[in-house]
C-alpha cells in the first residue's frame, strides 16, 4: 500500500484576464488565457491519523493550516466522494509566491487532490478530478491541467490552447499579497455606471501562442484587473516601470496581482531584468521562469 504521494504543480500567469461585470451570484464571467509557468510548489501527502497540513518555504506564515487550506478542501472533497476518511498529513513545500496573483493556493488544491487519488487508489477520470477542481475555485482547474489553456465562466471551463515556442517572463514579487476579492470589488467600483463589454479572447494574443511569436505576444498581453490593482497599491506602478526601462517587451500585472509579469525575449534578457529589478528597490524578489510548462504530475510514490 502506498504511504506517501508527492505532486509537483506550476504557477500560472494570466497571459489575458478579460474580465466582464459582475452577475447576480457576484462572480464576474471571463475570458481568461492561462499560461503555466515553471515556477512549483510540492504537496507531499502521507497517511496519518487525522487531517492536518504544514507548510514550509517563503512566506509560508501567511498560509493557512486549517480546514480552508485549499488542499485540505481537496482531500475532504475527494474523500466525501468516495466514503472514506481524510486522515492525511499535506505539507505544502511553497516556492509560489504567496497571495500573488499566480494561483499559488489553487496549484496547491490541484496537488492535493492528484496526490490523495494517487494515495487511496480511487482511480478517479480526469473529468472527475476537473469536475472537483471547479467546486474548490476558479483557478484550480487550470492548476491540474497546466500548458495553456483558455478558461470562460469563471475561468473553469477550459478549452487547451496550442503554443508554439517557449516564452521566458520574469516575475517581481511585491511585499505583502492581496487580497483577490478586494481586487475584484475595486473593479466593480471603478467601473460603476459604465459599460463593461461581454469578455472575450484575443484572436492576436492566441495567434501569437500558436505561433511563438514573443513580439506579437507582447503587443497582445492584457489584464483587465490592473487598474483595480494599482488602485489598491499604487507602488506597483513603479515596478512596471522598472522593468519596462530594463528592456522587458511587455509588463503586467499578475492576475490579481501584486505580482507582476514581465514578457523578455530570451533567458539573458530575463536575467538583465531581473537584476534590475532587484537594484530598483521595487519589488522583494525577481524570478525568472518559461512557459508553458506541465501541469500537476505525481513525482513520488
Amino acid at each position: 500500500m502506498t504511504h506517501s504521494v508527492t505532486v509537483r504543480v506550476p504557477a500560472k500567469v494570466n497571459a489575458q484576464l478579460a474580465v466582464g461585470a459582475a452577475r447576480p451570484d457576484g462572480f464576474h464571467d471571463l475570458a481568461n488565457v492561462f499560461l503555466a509557468v515553471g515556477l512549483y510548489d510540492e504537496v507531499t501527502v502521507t497517511r496519518a491519523e487525522a487531517l492536518r497540513v504544514t507548510c514550509s518555504g517563503p512566506d509560508a506564515a501567511q498560509v493557512p493550516l486549517d480546514a480552508t487550506n485549499l488542499a485540505a478542501r481537496a482531500a475532504i472533497a475527494l474523500a466525501e466522494r468516495h466514503g472514506i476518511a481524510p486522515d492525511v498529513h499535506i505539507h505544502i513545500a511553497k516556492d509560489i509566491p504567496v497571495a500573488g496573483g499566480m494561483a499559488g493556493g489553487s496549484a496547491d488544491g490541484a496537488a492535493a487532490l492528484l496526490a490523495c487519488d494517487t494515495l487511496w487508489s480511487t482511480g478517479s477520470t480526469q473529468d472527475e478530478l476537473l469536475a472537483i477542481c471547479a467546486e474548490l475555485g476558479s483557478d484550480v482547474p487550470f492548476s491540474l491541467v497546466g500548458g495553456a489553456a483558455l478558461g470562460v465562466g469563471r475561468g473553469e471551463q477550459l478549452t487547451t490552447v496550442d503554443v508554439g515556442g517557449t516564452f521566458h517572463w520574469v516575475f517581481a514579487v511585491a511585499d505583502g499579497g492581496l487580497s483577490t476579492p478586494a481586487v475584484y470589488g475595486e473593479f466593480d467600483r471603478l467601473t460603476a455606471g459604465r459599460h463593461v463589454p461581454e469578455p472575450t479572447a484575443s484572436a492576436a494574443l492566441l495567434d501569437a501562442l500558436r505561433a511563438g511569436d514573443t513580439t506579437a505576444l507582447a503587443g497582445a498581453l492584457g489584464n483587465d484587473l490592473q487598474a483595480a490593482a494599482l488602485s489598491l497599491r499604487p507602488s506597483l506602478a513603479d515596478t512596471l516601470a522598472a522593468g519596462t526601462a530594463a528592456g522587458a517587451l511587455a509588463a503586467l500585472v499578475s492576475g490579481s496581482g501584486p505580482t507582476t509579469a514581465f514578457l523578455v525575449a530570451d533567458a539573458e534578457s530575463a536575467e538583465k531584468v531581473a537584476d534590475a529589478l532587484l537594484t530598483s528597490g521595487t519589488c522583494r524578489s525577481a524570478r525568472a521562469a518559461v512557459s508553458p510548462a506541465p501541469g500537476a504530475t505525481v513525482q513520488r510514490q
